[in-house]
C-alpha cells in the first residue's frame, strides 16, 4: 500500500477554523468543490461531485475538534474506494499545521500521481480560503490535465 502525504501551514491563531472547513458542508464547498453535501459528523456521509468527471462519497470515521478528521472512501473511482483520508491539525505559533494523508492506495498508478497534485492544489485552496476569505474549489480550481 502507498499513501499521498502533504503538509501545509495556515496562518491562523487556532486550528478551529481549519477544523470547521473540514467538517461542515459550507466549509468544504469553500475550498474543495462547490457541489458538497451530507453530514460531517462521525457516521455521516459527505458527497462531493466534480462535474463532468464524477465524485466521491466519504464516510466520516472520526472527528476530534481542532485535532483530527478521518474519512473512508465508500463510493468513487475504484482506486479510491476503501482508502482513507486523514487530516491532522496542530498549532505552531500563529500557524495551524495541516498534515494530510490519503492512505491505502494499492499501487502508485498514474491516477495517484494526478490525485496527489490535485490534493496539493486543493490544500492551497483551503489555505487561501482561511487566510484571505476566498478559496478555489471546483469548478474554479486549476485544471492540470484532461482528468481536471
Amino acid at each position: 500500500m502507498v499513501d499521498i502525504l502533504h503538509r501545509v501551514g495556515v496562518q491562523t491563531p487556532t486550528p478551529e477554523r481549519v477544523y470547521e472547513a473540514l467538517t461542515t458542508v459550507d466549509g468544504l464547498a469553500g475550498w474543495w468543490t462547490g457541489d458538497a453535501r451530507g453530514s460531517g459528523e462521525p457516521g455521516g456521509v459527505l458527497e462531493f461531485r466534480f462535474p463532468p468527471v464524477g465524485g466521491f462519497d466519504m464516510e466520516v470515521l472520526e472527528t476530534v475538534p481542532g485535532e483530527r478528521v478521518t474519512w473512508r472512501v465508500v463510493e468513487g473511482p475504484a482506486e479510491w474506494v476503501g482508502t482513507t483520508v486523514e487530516w491532522r491539525l496542530r498549532q505552531d505559533g500563529d500557524w495551524t499545521i495541516v498534515l494530510f494523508t490519503h492512505a491505502g492506495w494499492r499501487e502508485p498508478v498514474e491516477f495517484m500521481h494526478h490525485c496527489s497534485t490535485k490534493w496539493a492544489s486543493f490544500l492551497l485552496s483551503l489555505k487561501s480560503l482561511l487566510e484571505t476569505g476566498s478559496g478555489a474549489p471546483a469548478p474554479r480550481d486549476v485544471p492540470i490535465s484532461d482528468w481536471h
